[in-house]
């Protein structure tokens, strides 16, 4: 489907998979995401990021696929690691039957020998126990957990006459904002209005990974050339 003043599809994909492999996209991406920041008053290196996934349904196309039974997706499941301004820093492509303390690791490792200067990682109590520990530890980093008021294992008041425990309230229809990490849920939301990304039609989790960045990079693209902002 591609233009018809483009050369033959089969040249056209080698040259994005060289591209991808070399890592163009992903250094176009970074480039731009440092414009950004420069433009909005913050350090080219970030130094806090926020960590999460999300299963997204495969096409019949093929590739290693899984079944996410929490989500109940049958697909892939993309791990992001994003600024506090909800910019990508890293992405992991596995199948969504990978856990997210599993996923963790690989998209982490990533971003750590990309970004020596982060100090703290947000991350949901998926993340929590060993998984954060694990990252600590291998990682020196701080993996704060932010958990959602519903979640038992966050304290409450013993009586009635305290105020309340949370200083964020739920809306009318009982949604929360979690502090730090609503950022890396917006992340999710902008890659998925790219329509290439509302499923995954590759192969190979490297191209999926490839599309991430591309769709990231017109975002920041699209800001970049906005005159108002």
């Amino acid at each position: 489907m591609l233009p018809s003043d483009f050369p033959r599809w089969q040249n056209v994909y080698r040259t994005f998979r060289r591209w991808s492999e070399q890592g163009k996209f992903e250094q176009m991406h970074d480039r731009l995401r440092a414009l950004w920041r420069e433009r909005v008053k913050r350090n080219d290196e970030p130094t806090a990021a926020v960590l999460d996934s999300q299963s997204t349904r495969s096409s019949p196309q093929g590739g290693d696929t899984g079944f996410d039974a929490g989500k109940k997706v049958k697909g892939r499941k993309r791990h992001l690691v994003v600024d506090t301004l909800g910019l990508l820093l890293a992405v992991s492509v596995t199948a969504a039957s990978v856990q997210d303390r599993d996923g963790a690791s690989p998209v982490v490792s990533k971003m750590v020998a990309k970004y020596s200067t982060i100090k703290t990682l947000f991350v949901d109590s998926a993340y929590a126990g060993k998984c954060a520990q694990l990252i600590s530890h291998c990682h020196n980093i701080r993996a704060q957990v932010v958990r959602h008021p519903a979640n038992r294992n966050v304290g409450r008041w013993v009586n009635d006459k305290q105020a309340d425990l949370f200083t964020v309230e739920a809306d009318a229809q009982g949604f929360v904002v979690q502090p730090k990490r609503w950022v890396v849920e917006h992340s999710h939301a902008w890659i998925e209005r790219s329509r290439r990304l509302i499923m995954h039609h590759d192969r190979l989790s490297q191209i999926a990974e490839t599309w991430v960045w591309l769709a990231g990079a017109r975002l920041l693209l699209c800001r970049l050339t906005t005159e108002f902002l």
